[in-house]
């Protein structure tokens, strides 16, 4: 799996398209999952903060806390994951879950690249 080069990536698996401020979960974190049954997001205008618990992933297997990796406002919530959260599972890094608008944007330059990313899975995966 190639991650896009776009995007910046969290160590907790979550992406962000720093352009237009997308935040989804990595095909990375909705493999290890399985099937994705529900999304619990935030609601439009609530905070989120960098590192901090935004909502949660139900799959059949667990629920995963999702982290955001930003600091900021949440400007939209894909409403098509209420109905159809297996969104995820078909293609995880154009299922966003959130839009944020950045209160930092310095927060970031914090965060992973792609191919520094993919370092971090294959290390992770090696234990």
């Amino acid at each position: 799996m190639s991650y896009p080069a776009k995007y910046r990536y969290s160590r907790e698996h979550e992406w962000i398209d720093p352009t237009s401020g997308l935040v989804g979960i990595t095909d990375y974190a909705q493999s290890s999952l399985g099937d994705i049954v529900y999304v619990d997001a935030p609601k439009v205008g609530d905070q989120v903060a960098a590192n901090q618990t935004f909502g949660s992933v139900e799959s059949v297997k667990a629920v995963s806390d999702l982290f955001s990796p930003v600091s900021g406002t949440v400007l939209a919530v894909n409403e098509e994951l209420k109905t159809a959260p297996d969104k995820i599972n078909e293609n995880a890094h154009e299922a966003w879950i959130i839009k944020v608008e950045l209160a930092n944007p310095a927060e970031l330059d914090v965060l992973l690249d792609a191919a520094a990313y993919e370092a971090f899975i294959a290390e992770e995966t090696a234990h």
